[in-house]
């Protein structure tokens, strides 16, 4: 058995067929029984077999291997189950006839309430708790369920038997062909499914309500919920059905399955899970609520679903070769899913929106602790971290660089084929590239693999001399560091006008080019040339790198901002990678806020969103750095906001676009934030109106949070009517996007003693576990208090989410604000005997994020004196 021990990989002498799976479910007890019967192919000789098995009883009395040809039967004479290795080793006297058998075991396990594996969610129904069973087993917790070799490459057909209570309904991947009732219990047969990998085996046993509709092509998509949110998920239908029809169009291949249902589930640790045709989600996620669900809800429903839905092709028809790869899945399609949603909803303008998941992974791989796209993967328990910024929206952006470069044409034709040649099978990195670079003509393998195979991305300086664009690549890193590194950057940029675009690859570390020859033009008067009035590179920011310009070129641009020559996306750009540059120290403070005044006029959604995520954060180091001058830069960014704001009004206009209605509760959220009495007052008022009528009109979904925000910023130990009026509101709701609203603003209050309130409330039974997470978004003034709250609770912290990837949520929300060195070796000593290897990666992101804050701080402080002094 000891050679089994430490293996990342099940041993390969044994691979499985088919499964004939049975599970009774005890809902009351919360416990199950179940039976596997494995059409095993020995391929090699041997005395073992070895396959995944955790939190799981098997007895040894119920193991047998049945050879398929003689009928003879072998029984282990040893049967053990490596907890910690979550292995099951079956060792046989003599060696096993070469050829398939079946082997069948009997195991029993626990609903456990840790959102994996075979688990419990809770609901209500007429007023009584109840439990519903449900399967979450990505990424490796089939294992918790059934007995199975648990790894994506090794592909079965399923064919599953559930006997359930006769009053509930029970779901799974494939349409159910029989129906026993005996009394109680029911049994229930499923159509056999197709090839697939375990972690994509789904099951669903509980009380439902569900709304209907078919594809042009007749495959049944039905959305289900807790009874009485049935209607909800209409509009997450309309979606479903019309993304169907445009992936079979797009994929060139029809949707594989007879039917698809999607369901919402109460407790669930991701957003959404996409098993093959019962595709499990939060309730957030799916259910979309006309009168109390808000604009940015109604978008989130649309891209999740369109996201799970591309894996149907890119992930459960053609699955990655093993979690190395995992990009594969989630950066395909995450990019997939707003090619979906840009097609039903332009007007959402969802590719500027895109630069959102751009920036979150150019964020996290601007850290020295980041790690390749592709990332080696020793142990199971390593997995959960790397559904990361890195694997879905990295991946996302340098699929969408790559299909920039070779053309959506091209592209979409070369994935096809792609899809075509390795259905009902497993792919790499590389075979993808291999069939783009067929389609194309282009050199992909070479071009991509500076992208998958190497951390980090690089900052591309460029400045003019003597009519020369000189460029310049190194890795770019948050720190201020030095990083090593080589890309092949595909360069594209445009000279005073979108019409005058030219594009190269720079694969050298430097290159020099001609201005006049390169773009036809002068960039400083050139008499017998047309006067370049700006240069853009990066043009609408399609490639994964971050520019850094001269003062000439820099100037030029903030010009064009203010005269709005350039794109939302561009505009975008030039902000992200200012701010970028500015936090690595290598740019000044002070040419950041210079940039920012040049977007007092800005309306575009994305453009205003980021300017306000970057504002909170520049308050929040301002805080630390010069406190004095706090109160001047809030100022500086209410005069920043106004604009936008008087625009908007508080109350929807007849006819606006989503956009605007999104974009008004970010910008009142923020004059809150920072200080603007007028917007506190109104806040005040219109919240006061929907404490005394739920459905006033003075409040619509999409000004609750900064309604919620503005309250609890005035809240304080010695008068918390509002606070407890919100709690009230969070009590009563039943709608799942309310609830995470509310928790996302109670600890936006200054107040230390309250915060430790909000911070406990989230730990109580009143809150599902998988909601805590919402509530950790505390101000300047309650870090201090987070950080000894989360010590203070770590065992119970860790007990409670620490078997799955919400701990992680716990650790980079508390620690990764702070902006001191003493804080650094007051986190490192607390975590040097408390980490575990699901949370070592964010630790150590985390504790460089506060390193780099730090330095920051010392940065701003150095300026400000000299800003003094002079």
């Amino acid at each position: 058995m000891e050679q089994f021990k430490g293996q990342p990989r099940l041993p390969k002498f044994a691979v499985p067929k088919r499964y004939d799976i049975r599970l009774k479910p005890d809902l009351i007890s919360c416990k199950f029984a179940g039976t596997v019967a494995v059409d095993v192919d020995v391929v090699a000789d041997t005395l073992f077999i070895v396959l995944n098995a955790a939190d799981l009883s098997v007895d040894s009395a119920s193991v047998s291997f049945t050879d398929r040809n003689s009928s003879e039967v072998f029984r282990p004479s040893k049967v053990e189950l490596l907890e910690e290795d979550e292995i099951l080793v079956l060792e046989f006297a003599e060696t096993l006839p070469i050829g398939v058998g079946v082997l069948a075991i009997g195991f029993e396990g626990i609903l456990n309430d840790k959102m994996k594996g075979f688990y419990r969610s809770t609901y209500e129904h007429n007023g009584e708790k109840k439990n519903m069973a449900v399967t979450q087993f990505e990424p490796a917790d089939a294992r918790r369920c059934f007995p199975c070799w648990d790894e994506p490459a090794c592909k079965a057909t399923f064919k599953i038997t559930l006997d359930v209570p006769s009053d509930l309904a029970s779901l799974s991947n494939m349409p159910a062909i029989e129906e026993k009732v005996d009394g109680h219990l029911k049994t229930v047969s499923y159509q056999e499914s197709p090839i697939m990998s375990t972690y994509l085996v789904a099951i669903v046993v509980g009380l439902f309500d569900y709304v209907e509709d078919h594809t042009s092509d007749g495959i049944k998509v039905r959305v289900y919920g807790q009874v009485g949110k049935a209607n909800q998920g209409k509009f997450a239908l309309h979606v479903a059905v019309k993304t169907l029809e445009l992936y079979k169009e797009y994929f060139e291949v029809p949707y594989p399955l007879p039917k698809l249902d999607m369901i919402a589930i109460p407790d669930f640790a991701a957003g959404a899970m996409e098993n093959y045709g019962l595709v499990t989600y939060r309730e957030t996620a799916l259910l979309y609520d006309d009168q109390h669900s808000a604009a940015a809800n109604k978008q989130r429903v649309a891209t999740v679903v369109a996201h799970e839905l591309a894996h149907q092709w890119f992930g459960n028809l053609v699955t990655m070769e093993w979690w190395t790869h995992l990009w594969l899945n989630e950066g395909f399609a995450t990019w997939v899913s707003y090619l979906a949603t840009d097609s039903l909803f332009p007007e959402w303008k969802v590719w500027t929106q895109f630069l959102d998941e751009s920036v979150e992974g150019l964020r996290l791989d601007g850290l020295e602790e980041s790690h390749p796209i592709e990332v080696e993967i020793n142990h199971a328990s390593e997995i959960d971290e790397i559904f990361d910024a890195i694997s879905y929206r990295k991946g996302a952006s340098v699929i969408r660089m790559l299909q920039s470069y070779l053309g959506a044409e091209p592209f979409q034709r070369s994935l096809a084929s792609y899809i075509k040649k390795h259905a009902y099978s497993n792919a790499k990195t590389e075979d993808l590239w291999d069939a783009l670079e067929e389609g194309s003509g282009e050199p992909v393998n070479r071009l991509m693999n500076s992208w998958t195979k190497q951390q980090g991305y690089p900052v591309v300086s460029v400045k003019v001399k003597d009519q020369k664009l000189e460029f310049e690549q190194s890795r770019f890193l948050s720190s201020g560091s030095h990083g090593d590194g080589q890309w092949i950057v595909p360069i594209t940029l445009c000279c005073g006008s979108y019409d005058k675009c030219k594009s190269f690859l720079l694969e050298a570390k430097s290159e020099t080019l001609y201005v006049n020859e390169f773009l036809g033009c002068s960039i400083s008067g050139d008499r017998n040339s047309a006067t370049c009035s700006w240069i853009k590179l990066n043009v609408d920011q399609a490639g994964f790198y971050r520019v850094k310009y001269d003062e000439q070129l820099a100037a030029r641009l903030r010009y064009a901002i203010e005269k709005n020559d350039l794109s939302a996306t561009d505009r975008f750009g030039i902000l992200d990678d200012s701010f970028a540059l500015c936090m690595a120290r290598q740019q000044s403070f002070v040419s950041l806020l210079t940039l920012m005044s040049a977007y007092r006029e800005e309306l575009e959604y994305t453009v205003l969103s980021n300017l306000i995520t970057i504002s909170h954060k520049l308050v929040r180091i301002a805080a630390d750095a010069v406190p004095e001058l706090l109160d001047l830069i809030k100022l500086f960014f209410i005069g920043l906001f106004q604009n936008a704001a008087e625009k908007l009004g508080w109350q929807p206009k007849a006819g606006e676009s989503h956009l605007d209605a999104m974009l008004r509760g970010e910008v009142l959220t923020a004059l809150a934030v920072f200080g603007h009495e007028p917007t506190l007052t109104e806040a005040s008022r219109r919240f006061h109106a929907f404490l005394d009528d739920r459905n006033t009109p003075l409040l619509p979904p999409d000004i609750r949070k900064a309604a919620y925000v503005a309250v609890m910023l005035t809240a304080n130990a010695s008068n918390r009517s509002d606070n407890e009026s919100l709690l009230g509101v969070y009590r009563e709701s039943d709608l799942s996007q309310e609830k995470t609203r509310i928790l996302g603003s109670l600890a936006s209050c200054p107040d230390p003693t309250i915060i430790l309130e909000v911070l406990n409330f989230l730990l109580s039974s009143e809150v599902r576990s998988q909601d805590a997470v919402f509530g950790l978004a505390v101000g300047i003034e309650g870090r201090e208090v987070a950080w000894t709250w989360l010590k203070d609770n770590w065992e119970h912290i860790s007990k409670t989410w620490g078997s799955g990837f919400l701990i992680t949520r716990f650790v980079s929300a508390i620690v990764s604000p702070f902006a001191t060195f003493e804080k650094v070796k007051d986190i490192e000593e607390f975590f040097a005997s408390r980490t575990k290897p699901s949370i070592a990666r964010t630790l150590k992101q985390s504790i460089e994020r506060v390193n780099i804050n730090a330095k920051w701080v010392q940065s701003v402080q150095s300026e400000s004196l000299l800003l003094y002094s002079n």
